[in-house]
This record gives structure tokens, C-alpha cells and sequence, in this order.
């Protein structure tokens, strides 16, 4: 079944991603507690890493598998970074999975690349995988009380141009489009609105750059607006 955007399809997807987040945000004070927490921060990892896991099982069983399986994809590092992240609440991830997993992410719910639809296995996948990306950053941010910095936009920015090194390399080698550094999606997206290969790359650059200060003004109104006591845990490590 082909995916058709802004669909009914889509909606129920969006709509299951958006659970994780609810979820979160609506029992924050029974996650702070520390068994809870604990729980619910390793369930978020099982979801992330299963769902990669299981793709890559899915690709071996159609016989789907090759080079442009590889995880390569912005989203699909930064599953693994924000499964890292939910582990260990180290700073520096949280950094790239807050802004460069958001960014992503939230792209690609809103102008899914998915050419399988409703009840295929890729369908739950994507909605599920990218609810958890946007998820863990989310936890960390409203259970663990880390805070994006202005100097991390810019950090963010460098981390995403490091992680486009092998992706561009893979391109060349198996020409695969990873992170759409090599033309612009087949499906419908914000790229459409930009300049031709390779000058829209360029313009990424600004909008890449303009979507991350917009996270970060959109945390600093939502504490001016929804003032909270900050986490002891997240206070002692610096955020």
C-alpha cells in the first residue's frame, strides 16, 4: 500500500508518536521517581533499539538488505545516540540528540520519506521510531530537567556536519542517499521549497541553523511561561 501524506495514515501515525510524548509529559511526576524512572527510561531504550534492530532484520528477511541499509540516516544515528543518552544522561549527547534528533525527526513526521502504509511492519516502525527520538530528548528535558544551551545550538550545528562525513562517503560508494546529501527525497518534503542539488545544501545550512534556535526559544518560553523546580540529578551534572 502506497503512504499518502496528510492522510488518515498519517494522522494515526503522528498520532502514535505523539503518545510518547503525551506520556511524558502528563505522568512527569510519578517518572522522577527513581524506580520509575529508571523503568521507564529502559523501556525507551528497548523501543529505540528494537526498532532498529528490527529493520535490519526486516531488510535481511525481504531481501532488502544492502549498503543503503546502512544506518547512515540523521534519524537513524540518532536512535542510537539517544538510546546511549537514556543510559548514561551524558550532557554532550543530549546536546545533539535535543537538537539534531528533534530537528530530524520531527521533519520527518511532518513530511514522512515512507513508501509503506497502514498495517505494514515500516509504517509502526517509522511513527514509532521517530515518537522515540523525539521522546528521550523530551525526557531528559522535562523528567531530568536538562536544559539546551545557546552555545550547544552551535555545537550541534558541528556535530551535524561531522556525521554528514560518512554519510557523503557511503553516498559516493553505494549511491545511497543518506541525510538527502546526494538529491532531494523522491517523496514530498520542505526540500521541495528549496534550490536544486547542490545548492540546497547550502540553504540547509540556515535552516538547520534557524529550526535549532527555535528549539531553544521554545524551552526558554515554555520555562518563563511554566516556571519548575529544576532536578537535583540534572542540576549536579552542569544542565
Amino acid at each position: 500500500m502506497a503512504f499518502e501524506a496528510f492522510s488518515l495514515a498519517h494522522g494515526l501515525g503522528v498520532a502514535i508518536a505523539a503518545a510518547i510524548l503525551l506520556g511524558i509529559v502528563v505522568f512527569r511526576g510519578k517518572l522522577r521517581e527513581k524506580r520509575t524512572n529508571r523503568v521507564a527510561r529502559y523501556a525507551l531504550v528497548a523501543i529505540l533499539v528494537g526498532c532498529e534492530l528490527s529493520l535490519q532484520a526486516w531488510y535481511g528477511l525481504t531481501d532488502n538488505w544492502g549498503l543503503q541499509s546502512l544506518p547512515f540516516q540523521l534519524c537513524s544515528i540518532m536512535m542510537w545516540l539517544s538510546a546511549l543518552l537514556l543510559l548514561t544522561r551524558n550532557r554532550h549527547l543530549y546536546e545533539m540528540t535535543f537538537f539534531l534528533g528533534i530537528m530530524g525527526a520531527l521533519q520527518a513526521l511532518i513530511t514522512p520519506n515512507l513508501d509503506a502504509s497502514y498495517p505494514e511492519f515500516r509504517y509502526f516502525h517509522f511513527f514509532i521510531a521517530h515518537g522515540a527520538i523525539i521522546g528521550s530528548s523530551v525526557f531528559l528535558t522535562v523528567i531530568e530537567g536538562y536544559r539546551p544551551t545557546l552555545g550547544s545550538v552551535f555545537r550541534a550545528i558541528g556535530w551535524l556536519h561531522v556525521l554528514a562525513i560518512p554519510a557523503a562517503i557511503a553516498n559516493s560508494l553505494s549511491g545511497s542517499n543518506f541525510m538527502f546529501l546526494a538529491r532531494k527525497p523522491d517523496t514530498a518534503s520542505m526540500l521541495d521549497l528549496l534550490a536544486p542539488w547542490p545548492w540546497y545544501l547550502l540553504q540547509l545550512e540556515l535552516v538547520a541553523l534557524a529550526l535549532c534556535m527555535g528549539l531553544f526559544g521554545l524551552v526558554r518560553v515554555l520555562d518563563r511561561l511554566m516556571p519548575a523546580k529544576r532536578n537535583r540529578s540534572s542540576e549536579s551534572t552542569g544542565s
